[in-house]
């Protein structure tokens, strides 16, 4: 995970340890919000018992019209084999099952292979721009 390369599209670079660990405790911690709450999950492969990446959903909003807004990054040395799209797909799952009204992504207009891990979640780009980036949607019931 401190790979540049996964800092291309997000900007930024990779954190040192200590900071790693800080945010980490952080994520932990929770949402000092009490109407928000952070879900974080690694990503482990089953046949080499090592974690490859994460996978993150922020859920907000009243009980009726809760919304999630998810990502997710693969280590490089893993990315290309279906891991995110697994990961993703699975994510979006578990939130249909906690009554979502909506499941949003931003990725980069240039990131294929967000895009793509996207797409096979159930997401589809909207019109709308956010810092740059695509707001893809995944409405209820879809």
């Amino acid at each position: 995970m401190a790979d540049p390369r996964l800092h291309t599209f997000i900007g930024g670079s990779p954190a040192d340890p200590p900071a790693v660990r800080a945010r980490y405790e952080r994520l932990v911690a929770g949402s000092p919000d009490p109407t928000v709450s952070w879900c974080n999950w690694v990503i482990q492969l089953r046949d080499d018992a090592c974690l490859v990446g994460t996978v993150q959903a922020t859920i907000s909003g009243p009980a009726d019209e809760r919304t999630a807004e998810i990502a997710w990054v693969v280590g490089t040395p893993w990315q290309g084999r279906g891991i995110a799209s697994e990961a993703a797909r699975g994510l979006v799952a578990w939130l249909g099952r906690q009554e979502m009204r909506a499941v949003i992504a931003h990725i980069h207009p240039e990131h294929r292979a967000s895009a793509a891990v996207a797409t096979a979640a159930g997401l589809a780009p909207t019109s709308i721009r956010h810092e740059g980036e695509i707001r893809w949607v995944r409405a209820a019931g879809s």
